[in-house]
């Protein structure tokens, strides 16, 4: 089995291909080693102690190292548990775990139900133009709300923490969305 590792923007997060499924639906984010309790993936990685992250899309894992972290050294050991992850067929997520279910929506606030045509047009660019784009650095950006002109969106994988981030949400995701919702004036992170 062959996996292919990509750098991102992020220095800190590399990306990992697999070369098969990795969520049949959605994205999955263990920003703490509690969190990858749910998978015993997360779980392996973060137990290599210079992991800080970990983010499953649908066909890549991302895996980010703490401050200083030689990637040189932690690439390897990131890679011998991918390996024997997938050549295995394992779970990603453990039984019983609840980990592929997503309860709370995915807005950070109640929108107003008069800015529905504007948060509708804003999804609408966030799924068919942005997500993809930022999937490909390895990570995942989510809507959270829209008050006032301000699009609030929460950064997930290699995006998280990113140096880049600040740039790619003021030249790039707030000009596209201002540009196609002239309503938008602003796009923050939270």
């Amino acid at each position: 089995m062959l996996i292919e590792t990509e750098l991102t923007p992020n220095p800190a997060t590399l990306k990992f291909l697999p070369n098969r499924t990795v969520m049949a639906a959605g994205t999955r984010d263990f920003a703490t080693p509690e969190d990858a309790e749910a998978s015993p993936l997360a779980d392996a990685l973060f137990g290599l102690g210079d992991v800080t992250g970990v983010f499953f899309g649908s066909d890549f894992v991302s895996v980010t190292a703490a401050a200083g972290t030689d990637w040189s050294a932690l690439k390897p050991d990131v890679l011998g548990i991918l390996l024997d992850h997938f050549s295995a067929d394992m779970p990603l997520f453990r039984p019983g775990s609840a980990g592929e279910i997503t309860v709370a929506s995915d807005t950070g606030f109640a929108d107003d139900p008069e800015d529905a045509d504007i948060v509708a047009q804003i999804k609408d660019l966030i799924e068919t133009r942005i997500r993809p784009a930022v999937a490909n650095d390895g990570g995942d950006i989510v809507y959270r709300g829209f008050e006032k002109g301000k699009v609030y969106l929460a950064m997930q994988g290699a995006c998280a923490g990113c140096p880049s981030s600040s740039a790619t949400l003021k030249n790039g995701i707030e000009q596209l969305l201002r540009y196609y919702v002239p309503e938008v004036t602003e796009v923050r992170a939270i």
